[in-house]
Protein backbone atom coordinates (compact mmCIF):
# COMPACT_ATOMS: atom_id res chain seq x y z
CA UNK A 1 0.00 0.00 0.00
CA UNK A 2 2.77 2.71 0.95
CA UNK A 3 5.41 0.94 -1.11
CA UNK A 4 5.28 3.08 -4.30
CA UNK A 5 5.01 5.79 -2.33
CA UNK A 6 8.34 5.21 -0.40
CA UNK A 7 9.36 4.09 -3.33
CA UNK A 8 10.12 0.69 -1.64
CA UNK A 9 10.39 -2.49 -3.42
CA UNK A 10 9.13 -4.74 -0.50
CA UNK A 11 7.56 -3.81 2.88
CA UNK A 12 11.02 -3.62 5.22
CA UNK A 13 9.25 -4.35 8.28
CA UNK A 14 6.86 -7.45 7.47
CA UNK A 15 6.78 -10.13 10.42
CA UNK A 16 7.50 -12.97 8.54
CA UNK A 17 11.11 -14.59 9.88
CA UNK A 18 12.58 -14.07 6.07
CA UNK A 19 15.84 -14.80 6.59
CA UNK A 20 17.28 -12.39 3.97
CA UNK A 21 16.21 -9.84 5.84
CA UNK A 22 17.97 -10.84 8.82
CA UNK A 23 20.27 -7.81 10.13
CA UNK A 24 22.72 -9.55 12.67
CA UNK A 25 23.58 -7.87 16.05
CA UNK A 26 26.43 -8.85 17.88
CA UNK A 27 24.66 -11.38 20.21
CA UNK A 28 22.86 -12.87 17.02
CA UNK A 29 26.16 -13.34 15.55
CA UNK A 30 27.47 -14.86 18.45
CA UNK A 31 24.00 -16.88 18.92
CA UNK A 32 24.36 -18.57 15.16
CA UNK A 33 28.15 -19.33 15.22
CA UNK A 34 26.93 -21.28 18.38
CA UNK A 35 23.93 -23.10 16.74
CA UNK A 36 26.35 -23.45 13.54
CA UNK A 37 29.65 -24.61 15.33
CA UNK A 38 28.13 -26.97 17.59
CA UNK A 39 25.93 -28.53 14.92
CA UNK A 40 29.03 -28.87 12.39
CA UNK A 41 31.15 -30.48 15.35
CA UNK A 42 29.08 -32.48 16.60
CA UNK A 43 29.22 -31.24 20.16
CA UNK A 44 25.30 -32.76 21.28
CA UNK A 45 23.09 -30.15 22.88
CA UNK A 46 22.99 -26.52 22.14
CA UNK A 47 20.59 -24.53 23.81
CA UNK A 48 19.56 -20.74 22.63
CA UNK A 49 17.24 -18.68 24.59
CA UNK A 50 15.64 -15.34 25.06
CA UNK A 51 12.61 -13.67 25.40
CA UNK A 52 9.75 -13.35 23.39
CA UNK A 53 10.09 -11.19 19.77
CA UNK A 54 14.40 -10.91 20.47
CA UNK A 55 14.16 -12.71 16.81
CA UNK A 56 15.33 -16.57 17.57
CA UNK A 57 12.63 -17.92 15.14
CA UNK A 58 14.21 -15.88 12.35
CA UNK A 59 17.82 -17.38 13.68
CA UNK A 60 16.81 -20.42 13.32
CA UNK A 61 15.49 -19.91 9.62
CA UNK A 62 19.13 -18.75 8.76
CA UNK A 63 20.24 -21.44 10.56
CA UNK A 64 17.92 -24.18 8.54
CA UNK A 65 18.88 -22.01 5.41
CA UNK A 66 23.10 -22.84 5.72
CA UNK A 67 21.65 -26.88 6.45
CA UNK A 68 20.00 -26.71 3.20
CA UNK A 69 23.09 -25.57 1.17
CA UNK A 70 24.90 -29.16 2.68
CA UNK A 71 23.85 -32.00 1.29
CA UNK A 72 25.63 -33.83 5.01
CA UNK A 73 22.72 -32.31 7.05
CA UNK A 74 19.49 -34.16 7.59
CA UNK A 75 17.61 -32.52 10.14
CA UNK A 76 14.21 -32.49 11.51
CA UNK A 77 12.06 -29.31 12.74
CA UNK A 78 9.66 -29.64 15.40
CA UNK A 79 7.57 -25.98 16.52
CA UNK A 80 4.99 -28.44 18.95
CA UNK A 81 6.14 -29.58 21.57
CA UNK A 82 2.58 -30.24 23.22
CA UNK A 83 2.79 -33.31 22.60
CA UNK A 84 3.04 -36.93 24.30
CA UNK A 85 6.42 -39.14 23.68
CA UNK A 86 5.25 -41.44 21.14
CA UNK A 87 3.51 -38.06 18.91
CA UNK A 88 7.16 -36.70 19.67
CA UNK A 89 8.75 -39.74 18.34
CA UNK A 90 6.55 -40.26 15.36
CA UNK A 91 6.20 -36.23 14.42
CA UNK A 92 10.35 -36.51 14.19
CA UNK A 93 10.32 -39.66 12.36
CA UNK A 94 8.30 -38.57 10.04
CA UNK A 95 9.95 -35.18 9.49
CA UNK A 96 13.42 -37.30 8.69
CA UNK A 97 11.69 -39.20 6.19
CA UNK A 98 12.20 -42.44 7.99
CA UNK A 99 9.42 -45.16 7.31
CA UNK A 100 7.62 -45.80 10.32
CA UNK A 101 7.81 -50.00 11.03
CA UNK A 102 5.27 -50.03 13.68
CA UNK A 103 3.14 -47.73 16.22
CA UNK A 104 4.62 -48.33 19.51
CA UNK A 105 6.91 -46.26 20.96
CA UNK A 106 9.92 -48.99 21.30
CA UNK A 107 9.48 -49.70 17.70
CA UNK A 108 9.77 -46.14 16.92
CA UNK A 109 12.87 -45.57 18.79
CA UNK A 110 14.09 -48.70 17.19
CA UNK A 111 14.03 -46.80 13.82
CA UNK A 112 15.15 -43.58 14.84
CA UNK A 113 18.46 -45.49 16.06
CA UNK A 114 18.87 -46.88 12.71
CA UNK A 115 18.43 -44.17 10.87
CA UNK A 116 21.25 -41.97 13.14
CA UNK A 117 23.43 -44.53 13.67
CA UNK A 118 23.42 -45.29 9.32
CA UNK A 119 23.98 -41.54 9.13
CA UNK A 120 26.78 -41.54 11.39
CA UNK A 121 28.86 -44.41 10.03
CA UNK A 122 28.97 -42.20 7.07
CA UNK A 123 30.32 -39.33 8.75
CA UNK A 124 26.77 -37.66 8.06
CA UNK A 125 24.99 -35.05 10.11
CA UNK A 126 21.83 -35.47 11.80
CA UNK A 127 20.16 -32.86 13.93
CA UNK A 128 16.60 -32.18 15.83
CA UNK A 129 15.58 -28.90 16.09
CA UNK A 130 13.00 -27.87 18.57
CA UNK A 131 11.35 -24.31 18.55
CA UNK A 132 9.19 -23.07 21.47
CA UNK A 133 11.32 -25.58 23.33
CA UNK A 134 10.06 -24.21 26.84
CA UNK A 135 6.74 -25.57 26.19
CA UNK A 136 8.68 -29.03 26.91
CA UNK A 137 7.36 -31.29 29.49
CA UNK A 138 9.67 -32.83 32.07
CA UNK A 139 8.70 -35.92 30.51
CA UNK A 140 9.66 -35.04 26.68
CA UNK A 141 12.65 -33.18 28.58
CA UNK A 142 13.52 -36.89 29.49
CA UNK A 143 12.96 -38.40 26.34
CA UNK A 144 15.31 -35.86 24.14
CA UNK A 145 17.95 -36.80 26.62
CA UNK A 146 17.87 -39.98 26.34
CA UNK A 147 18.27 -39.61 22.51
CA UNK A 148 21.22 -37.80 23.60
CA UNK A 149 22.95 -40.96 24.24
CA UNK A 150 22.99 -41.81 20.98
CA UNK A 151 27.08 -41.76 20.31
CA UNK A 152 30.28 -43.78 19.60
CA UNK A 153 33.09 -43.36 21.85
CA UNK A 154 33.68 -40.48 19.13
CA UNK A 155 30.95 -38.65 18.17
CA UNK A 156 27.33 -37.65 19.37
CA UNK A 157 25.16 -39.50 16.38
CA UNK A 158 22.01 -36.86 17.30
CA UNK A 159 22.73 -32.69 17.31
CA UNK A 160 19.87 -31.61 19.46
CA UNK A 161 19.48 -27.91 19.27
CA UNK A 162 16.46 -26.26 21.72
CA UNK A 163 15.56 -22.78 21.10
CA UNK A 164 12.65 -21.11 23.37
CA UNK A 165 11.95 -18.28 26.09
CA UNK A 166 13.72 -18.04 29.53
CA UNK A 167 11.12 -20.54 31.08
CA UNK A 168 13.31 -23.27 29.34
CA UNK A 169 16.90 -21.72 31.24
CA UNK A 170 14.63 -22.19 34.01
CA UNK A 171 13.69 -25.88 33.71
CA UNK A 172 16.92 -27.10 32.67
CA UNK A 173 18.43 -25.34 35.63
CA UNK A 174 16.06 -27.33 37.75
CA UNK A 175 17.17 -30.24 40.44
CA UNK A 176 15.19 -32.67 38.20
CA UNK A 177 16.96 -31.89 35.25
CA UNK A 178 20.75 -32.03 36.31
CA UNK A 179 21.54 -34.82 34.42
CA UNK A 180 20.33 -33.16 30.69
CA UNK A 181 21.55 -29.83 31.83
CA UNK A 182 25.21 -31.28 32.00
CA UNK A 183 24.77 -32.84 28.87
CA UNK A 184 24.37 -29.16 26.91
CA UNK A 185 27.60 -28.32 25.27
CA UNK A 186 26.91 -24.66 24.24
CA UNK A 187 24.46 -22.03 25.55
CA UNK A 188 23.47 -18.72 24.06
CA UNK A 189 20.87 -15.80 25.08
CA UNK A 190 19.42 -13.31 23.28
CA UNK A 191 18.49 -10.18 24.58
CA UNK A 192 16.69 -6.54 22.58
CA UNK A 193 18.42 -4.29 20.90
CA UNK A 194 20.11 -1.09 22.48
CA UNK A 195 19.41 1.92 20.98
CA UNK A 196 22.76 2.03 18.53
CA UNK A 197 21.42 -1.43 17.31
CA UNK A 198 17.90 -0.60 16.87
CA UNK A 199 18.71 2.42 14.33
CA UNK A 200 20.94 0.09 12.06
CA UNK A 201 18.39 -2.43 12.64
CA UNK A 202 16.01 0.17 11.23
CA UNK A 203 17.97 1.58 8.41
CA UNK A 204 19.05 -2.19 7.42
CA UNK A 205 16.03 -2.93 6.88
CA UNK A 206 15.04 -0.05 5.29
CA UNK A 207 18.05 -0.17 2.47
CA UNK A 208 16.93 -4.70 1.74
CA UNK A 209 13.69 -2.67 1.15
CA UNK A 210 15.16 -0.38 -1.20
CA UNK A 211 15.15 2.99 0.30
CA UNK A 212 16.61 5.83 -1.60
CA UNK A 213 19.56 6.64 0.57
CA UNK A 214 20.22 9.82 -0.84
CA UNK A 215 17.15 11.38 -0.09
CA UNK A 216 16.11 12.42 3.25
CA UNK A 217 16.10 9.73 6.05
CA UNK A 218 12.25 8.64 6.43
CA UNK A 219 13.06 7.51 10.49
CA UNK A 220 14.78 10.67 11.65
CA UNK A 221 17.72 10.17 14.83
CA UNK A 222 14.63 11.16 16.59
CA UNK A 223 11.95 8.95 15.46
CA UNK A 224 14.49 5.96 15.92
CA UNK A 225 15.01 7.25 19.67
CA UNK A 226 11.04 6.93 20.19
CA UNK A 227 10.79 3.77 18.31
CA UNK A 228 12.98 2.33 20.28
CA UNK A 229 11.71 3.65 23.50
CA UNK A 230 8.27 2.24 22.63
CA UNK A 231 9.23 -1.00 21.51
CA UNK A 232 12.05 -1.51 24.41
CA UNK A 233 14.24 -2.61 21.68
CA UNK A 234 12.53 -5.81 20.70
CA UNK A 235 13.14 -6.66 16.60
CA UNK A 236 9.01 -7.63 16.41
CA UNK A 237 7.99 -4.76 18.49
CA UNK A 238 10.67 -2.64 16.56
CA UNK A 239 8.69 -4.26 12.87
CA UNK A 240 4.89 -3.83 14.31
CA UNK A 241 5.53 -0.04 15.26
CA UNK A 242 7.73 0.77 12.02
CA UNK A 243 4.58 -0.83 9.74
CA UNK A 244 2.27 1.38 11.48
CA UNK A 245 3.66 4.17 11.22
CA UNK A 246 4.42 4.06 7.40
CA UNK A 247 0.97 3.08 7.07
CA UNK A 248 0.10 6.09 9.39
CA UNK A 249 2.39 8.66 7.61
CA UNK A 250 1.44 7.15 3.69
CA UNK A 251 -2.39 8.31 4.93
CA UNK A 252 -1.60 11.47 6.21
CA UNK A 253 0.65 11.80 2.96
CA UNK A 254 3.49 12.76 4.84
CA UNK A 255 7.15 11.94 3.34
CA UNK A 256 8.73 11.07 6.69
CA UNK A 257 8.14 9.20 9.90
CA UNK A 258 7.93 11.81 12.54
CA UNK A 259 8.28 10.52 16.80
CA UNK A 260 4.32 12.06 17.12
CA UNK A 261 3.23 9.06 14.76
CA UNK A 262 5.53 6.81 17.01
CA UNK A 263 3.40 8.22 19.63
CA UNK A 264 -0.06 8.00 18.23
CA UNK A 265 1.06 4.33 17.02
CA UNK A 266 2.41 3.42 20.28
CA UNK A 267 -0.91 4.43 22.31
CA UNK A 268 -2.88 2.59 19.62
CA UNK A 269 -0.91 -0.80 19.94
CA UNK A 270 -1.48 -0.79 24.14
CA UNK A 271 2.64 -0.48 23.99
CA UNK A 272 2.64 1.48 27.56
CA UNK A 273 -0.19 -1.14 29.13
CA UNK A 274 2.41 -3.95 30.37
CA UNK A 275 0.93 -6.50 33.14
CA UNK A 276 3.23 -7.97 35.55
CA UNK A 277 2.27 -11.26 37.12
CA UNK A 278 0.51 -10.50 40.35
CA UNK A 279 1.40 -12.19 43.68
CA UNK A 280 -1.39 -15.07 44.54
CA UNK A 281 -3.81 -13.97 46.90
CA UNK A 282 -4.43 -16.13 50.43
CA UNK A 283 -7.45 -18.04 50.45
CA UNK A 284 -9.39 -17.92 53.57
CA UNK A 285 -7.99 -20.35 56.02
CA UNK A 286 -4.44 -18.56 55.01
CA UNK A 287 -5.65 -15.35 55.06
CA UNK A 288 -7.17 -16.11 59.23
CA UNK A 289 -3.39 -17.52 60.26
CA UNK A 290 -1.38 -14.87 59.02
CA UNK A 291 -3.08 -12.45 60.95
CA UNK A 292 -2.90 -14.80 64.35
CA UNK A 293 0.70 -15.21 63.65
CA UNK A 294 0.78 -11.26 63.10
CA UNK A 295 -0.94 -10.92 66.22
CA UNK A 296 1.26 -13.10 68.42
CA UNK A 297 4.47 -11.55 66.62
CA UNK A 298 3.02 -8.16 67.64
CA UNK A 299 2.60 -8.99 70.95
CA UNK A 300 6.11 -10.40 71.05
CA UNK A 301 7.67 -7.62 70.29
CA UNK A 302 5.52 -5.54 72.67
CA UNK A 303 7.01 -7.70 75.27
CA UNK A 304 10.52 -6.80 74.16
CA UNK A 305 9.84 -3.07 74.72
CA UNK A 306 9.16 -3.41 78.06
CA UNK A 307 11.21 -2.74 80.98
CA UNK A 308 13.84 -5.57 82.28
CA UNK A 309 11.59 -6.01 84.99
CA UNK A 310 9.31 -8.38 83.11
CA UNK A 311 12.11 -10.72 83.21
CA UNK A 312 12.79 -13.43 85.35
CA UNK A 313 15.89 -14.45 87.29
CA UNK A 314 17.76 -15.94 84.85
CA UNK A 315 17.26 -13.21 82.59
CA UNK A 316 14.70 -14.83 80.38
CA UNK A 317 11.72 -12.90 79.21
CA UNK A 318 8.62 -13.61 80.81
CA UNK A 319 5.85 -13.76 78.53
CA UNK A 320 2.42 -14.87 79.61
CA UNK A 321 0.91 -17.16 77.23
CA UNK A 322 -1.26 -15.80 74.64
CA UNK A 323 -4.79 -16.82 74.09
CA UNK A 324 -3.64 -17.13 70.55
CA UNK A 325 -1.63 -20.32 71.48
CA UNK A 326 -4.22 -22.59 71.42
CA UNK A 327 -4.54 -21.72 67.44
CA UNK A 328 -1.06 -22.44 66.91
Amino acid sequence: MYKSYFNLSRNPFDLTPDPTCFVPTTRHNEALAALYYGVRRHKGVVVVTGEVGTGKTLLLRCLLRLFKESEEIAYAYLFNCRLSPTEFLYYTLSDFGVPISGNTKSKMLLDLSKFVMARGLKGLTTVLIVDEAHHLSPELLEEIRLLSNLETNEDKLLQIVLVGQPELDQKLDSFDLRPFKQRIALRAHLGPLDLDEARRYIEERLRIAGVDTNAAPLFSKQTIASVHQHSRGFPRLINTICENALISAYARQQSTVTPAIIGEVAKELRLDVVFSPQPGKLNGHEDLDAERAKGILLELYAALQKPSANRGLDGTLAVEASEHESDI
